[in-house]
């Protein structure tokens, strides 16, 4: 018989946090909206379009954050502390990205500004290595025993999505520091930036899926090791790839190897998906008999 167990208590606690992020995904709207009525070129510097990406990213950065949050084992205290310092950042970040770029300004880079946008974009710095520092602390309390005994399949999974949030964040000081996302002829940081996130949703995800199966504990275990390890190997062919300054796009070796190991993840997803479905088909059959 498949083990039972209590339900994850996903977003639990987190109602503020999951606004903060759907706040977002409307401002995303909004600048989309924006872009279809006047274009996405801000003279001189604005690009609406990367303020729509940048609230759409946040979102579900945010949203992804809330989920796992409760499976942290913090006490209230402390999630409370993550939680309003979090929110507090991302809303002087959203404000930041909106509107600097409507008004034409580059945010990060700004040149020839104001006194005004030099203190946003100098701030902006400022808070963009706070989310990094903020998140690190919470990365850190999965690696506990306390949260391990929780869920022991789903924050094995958590580990390596915030192992991967770690190297995305490396990958945003990089743009920082390079004062821009290309790298040589051809190299583009911005996917191992964004790539690395989307392990939040992506390892977790399979992790959630081996504890609705009827394996034995030590084989999720393995699901999960495989399902994290690939994604990690591929963040660091990308990250390679993109150091060496050519692109992903090309049929070379590195980017074949990324897509060869994020294939291995989705595959793995998809026979926890079938196993997991099995598992559920045979529990309902058992439970007509």
């Amino acid at each position: 018989m498949m083990e039972t167990k209590p339900a994850a208590k996903f977003f639990e606690g987190e109602k503020w946090l999951v606004l903060t992020g759907l706040l977002g995904f409307l401002l995303a709207g909004l600048c989309a909206l924006w872009i279809m009525l006047y274009g996405a070129e801000v003279s001189p510097e604005g690009d609406m379009s990367k303020a729509f990406s940048f609230n759409a990213a946040l979102g579900i950065f945010l949203i992804s954050t809330a989920a796992i949050s409760p499976l942290s084992a913090m006490k209230a205290r402390s999630r409370a502390f993550f939680r309003w310092s979090y929110i507090i950042l991302a809303l002087y970040s959203y404000f930041a990205e909106n509107v600097q770029n409507f008004r034409g300004v580059n945010p990060r880079f700004v040149k020839d500004g104001s006194a005004f946008d030099i203190m946003v974009g100098s701030l902006f710095a400022f808070v963009a290595l706070l989310l990094v520092l903020y998140y690190l602390f919470l990365a850190i309390q999965y690696f506990r025993r306390k949260a391990y005994n929780l869920r022991p399949e789903l924050v094995l999974g958590i580990r390596y999505a915030m192992i991967a949030t770690m190297l995305s964040f490396a990958a945003g000081i990089w743009i920082s520091v390079n004062q821009g996302r290309f790298v040589g002829l051809h190299g583009n940081i911005i996917w191992l930036h964004g790539l690395g996130f989307h392990a939040l949703q992506a390892v977790p995800l399979v992790a959630w899926l081996t504890e609705r199966t009827e394996l034995a504990a030590s084989v999720r275990r393995r699901w999960i090791h495989l399902t994290g390890i690939a994604y990690l190997l591929g963040l660091a062919a990308i990250g390679w790839q993109t150091l060496l300054g050519s692109s992903i796009m090309e049929w070379s070796v590195l980017p074949l190897l990324a897509c060869g190991c994020f294939l291995i993840a989705m595959a793995s997803g998809a026979q926890m998906l079938l196993q997991s479905t099995k598992a559920r088909h045979r529990q309902s059959f058992s439970g007509r008999s």
